[in-house]
């Protein structure tokens, strides 16, 4: 519609078209409002009975809520109106008319439980609460991008559909791929590593990836967004910095360009871009820490990974963003390179926030004897991944890098109790619709 004008731009003195949603009808008598809404916001639209056309009435006040409407009137100052502007409607067309029945309530008067939200999605998506926080997702990834390039990275995609699984024959979605078995990627691990070994150097990937957990939590999905970074010439503390810097850009990005949406989601009294600096801590010291909060009925011992419980009694101790360093080689994947000296360590590292890990990487092991090597020590067959494995004996340099959770890092800027509502249609165990 050329001619349309969004609601929060309408000015009194003019005469406009605003088309969008009608969000409520309230019918005084004499008098009768319609309130209508667009992407911007939303705007009154008054009907004086008896100075207006029956007709007009008829066709204004008849509809269902959340019918698509085009209003073209003359728009008037009225402080009691929800914007402080109201229109005198001419003309009132019905581009659609919505059932009387919906199956959730977009004004959100009424509450509706999580999975009627996300079987209705679209629905859901017209609550300004729930579009917030889509716009801050866009921004958030919209600044990681941006960051990345800032430090001289370049974007790549990767192929979803593949041959091997990255970590192994576990949590793999299978498919059929012309005849021939396939996967699909649980992770760009791999083919981000080979773009070091192409001469790019630094390289960095959003996209999708694909994970059969058996987990139905409020935390796990089956098909999530991935946030990539690889580089030459670079360790583990590098890692961590860039890894750091990329968090930090999103809070920063949202804080900067969302004061309307975390007003929505009312956190706009409360929202903080964390500190830099976040701290790093060995994980022989991650597992003191936890043993002497005593928030476990068993003690962790060295080689444990850290259930939800250890996360959560760090997270409570340490009180914001930290790294978790220095891992035991034999619980991180064969391309984790150990410790120069100490092959019980390794260079992996995971990113905490106090509600639960975001991000996992490490130093690679560019060596093409010692990455055999780690596959053997954990059960895998090397032959299964030689397009990968032979590019190492071409001149890999010493690499790093980490990915980190789109989904699980939105959800902790913003608070969100479940990482459904950080997706618009997530995929999990149940859900494979809409």
């Amino acid at each position: 519609m050329e001619s349309r004008t969004y609601a929060t731009a309408a000015t009194p003195g003019d005469t406009v078209t605003v088309a969008g949603w009608v969000h409520e009808i309230r019918d005084l008598g004499g008098i009768a409002f319609l309130i209508l809404r667009d992407t911007t916001g939303k705007i009154q639209v008054k009907f004086e009975k008896n100075d207006t056309d029956d007709e007009l009435v008829e066709t204004g006040l008849n509809v269902h809520r959340e019918s698509v409407l085009s209003v073209t009137g003359s728009v008037e100052a009225e402080e009691r109106a929800p914007t402080g502007v109201e229109m005198v409607p001419t003309e009132v067309d019905v581009l659609a008319e919505a059932d009387p029945e919906l199956p959730l309530d977009p004004s959100g008067k009424v509450e509706a439980e999580l999975p009627t939200r996300l079987d209705n999605r679209t629905l859901d998506l017209r609550k300004s609460e729930v579009q917030a926080i889509f716009e801050i997702r866009a921004v958030m990834l919209q600044a990681v991008r941006d960051t990345f390039r800032d430090l001289d990275c370049t974007e790549i995609n990767t192929p979803k559909i593949v041959a091997t699984g990255t970590e192994g024959g576990t949590e793999l979605f299978p498919v059929t791929y012309f005849g021939r078995e396939a996967f699909m990627n649980q992770s760009p691990q791999l083919f981000k590593q080979l773009m070091i070994g192409s001469g790019l150097e630094r390289v960095f990937e959003v996209g999708p990836i694909f994970r059969a957990e058996e987990h139905n939590t409020p935390r796990h999905l089956n098909e999530a967004t991935s946030i990539d970074f690889e580089s030459a010439f670079i360790d583990d503390a590098e890692a961590m910095d860039v890894c750091e810097a990329i968090v930090v850009a999103a809070y920063e990005a949202v804080a900067a360009n969302c004061e309307d949406e975390l007003a929505a989601l009312g956190l706009a009294e409360t929202f903080e871009v964390p500190d830099t600096g976040f701290p790093r801590l060995s994980y022989g010291a991650a597992i003191e820490r936890i043993n002497a909060t005593g928030a476990l009925d068993t003690p962790l011992a060295w080689g444990d990974d850290l259930s939800t419980e250890a996360e959560r009694a760090l997270g409570d101790e340490v009180g914001g963003h930290y790294f978790i360093t220095d891992w035991p080689s034999e619980i991180k994947p064969f391309y984790i390179k150990d410790r120069d000296g100490d092959e019980t360590l390794s260079t992996g590292f995971d990113l905490m926030h106090p509600r639960l890990e975001l991000v996992s990487g490490g130093q690679r092991e560019h060596r093409h004897e010692q990455l055999i090597e780690g596959f053997e020590q954990q059960g895998l067959e090397p032959e299964t991944f030689e397009y990968y494995t032979k590019m190492f004996r071409y001149g890999m340099p010493p690499h790093a890098g980490w990915g980190l959770g789109a989904e699980r890092l939105l959800m902790t800027i913003l608070g969100l109790e479940n990482i459904r509502e950080a997706v618009i249609f997530p995929r999990d165990r149940q859900r494979l619709s809409p």
